[in-house]
């Protein structure tokens, strides 16, 4: 891997008093290349979004460190976070709620144009609002509309653009395809994958959409409880995944034909609460290969093969044959 964009170290987010926190995100790390797209995957309640907003501290960490071209963006004060911001942008799930409703399309990307200082002057930022929407598939009129006056994709689009208003290297997509309907949901896809192409962008793409995931992502972090069970290039991944649950994730993914069974073993109960983890291993209580060791011990995330890490005491299990 080259030198990363962003390299994630040991991220701890915390929720809630000290006696009986909310562990969220529990002694994360992961890095992205400059360019790369990497998906972060897992069930609801894992602490995906949480990782993306304490990645660009809309949510303040409560350990580790999050790195932005060598420097710890968690030591910078105020004004030099404000400055850094047009570098780290985020696309918001709900396309509904992310934009305000008093303001034309126009007033909301401009708006961000004028607090970074960019295009100075009302007419070159004018031209460049249009640009922006000309580039995620709008037209340069729909400046002057509110946004209820556009569909869910359209809103989508918009927020995309917003992002791209102050020229980031950064973005955060924190499932951006979840509100949206299935059949504009793959406009929505190509669009990302086209300007992530056009632009160079580097993505944390957030999704628990493993057909997503595999399309448009380069590496996976398979996320569960607040901690990495699985880092590996997405092709590998989807063709023999090794941690247990990365297995039962596949298992619970639809299938192109239903009819043929899955050689994985699906998933049993539910992600249990991360305010009272299991001890040891966080997914041993849905484990189909728990043995007493799982309780007592929490894995480290060891490289098992040359380029993909698994976080789990079963040397064993990891290494099962087992097509995905």
């Amino acid at each position: 891997m080259t030198t990363p964009l962003i390299e994630v170290r040991n991220l701890k987010t915390y929720f809630g008093g000290s006696t009986r926190p909310v562990r969220a995100v529990d002694d994360v790390s992961f890095a992205i290349a400059r360019g790369e797209t990497l998906g972060l995957v897992g069930e609801s309640g894992s602490g995906k979004s949480t990782i993306g907003r304490s990645v660009l501290r809309l949510v303040e960490p409560t350990a580790g460190q999050v790195l932005y071209r060598g420097a710890d963006i968690g030591a910078l004060a105020s004004e030099p976070l404000r400055k850094l911001r047009s570098k780290l942008q985020i696309i918001f799930q709900d396309p509904y709620a992310s934009l305000n409703p008093k303001m034309r399309i126009g007033a909301i990307l401009d708006e961000a144009l004028a607090t970074h200082g960019l295009h100075p002057g009302k007419g070159a930022r004018a031209r460049r609002v249009a640009e922006l929407l000309e580039l995620v598939g709008l037209r340069a009129e729909h400046a002057s509309r509110f946004p209820h006056e556009f569909s869910g994709g359209q809103r989508q689009r918009i927020g995309v653009a917003r992002a791209l208003a102050v020229e980031p290297e950064f973005i955060v997509a924190d499932e951006p395809l979840s509100a949206l309907d299935v059949s504009i949901q793959s406009q929505v896809i190509n669009l990302l994958a086209e300007l992530r192409e056009r632009l160079s962008l580097t993505m944390l793409f957030i999704s628990h959409d493993l057909d997503v995931v595999e399309y448009l992502c380069d590496r996976v972090v398979v996320l569960y409880l607040g901690k990495v069970m699985e880092v590996a290039k997405t092709e590998a991944l989807f063709e023999r995944a090794l941690h247990p649950y990365t297995r039962a994730l596949l298992a619970a993914s639809p299938k192109p034909d239903p009819t043929q069974p899955s050689v994985h073993v699906a998933l049993q109960g539910d992600i249990p609460s991360p305010i009272a983890p299991p001890s040891g291993c966080v997914f041993r209580t849905r484990c189909p290969h728990a043995i007493d060791a799982c309780a007592e011990h929490v894995p480290a995330l060891e490289e098992v093969e040359p380029g993909r890490w698994a976080a789990c005491i079963r040397k064993e299990i990891v290494s099962m044959r087992v097509a995905a």
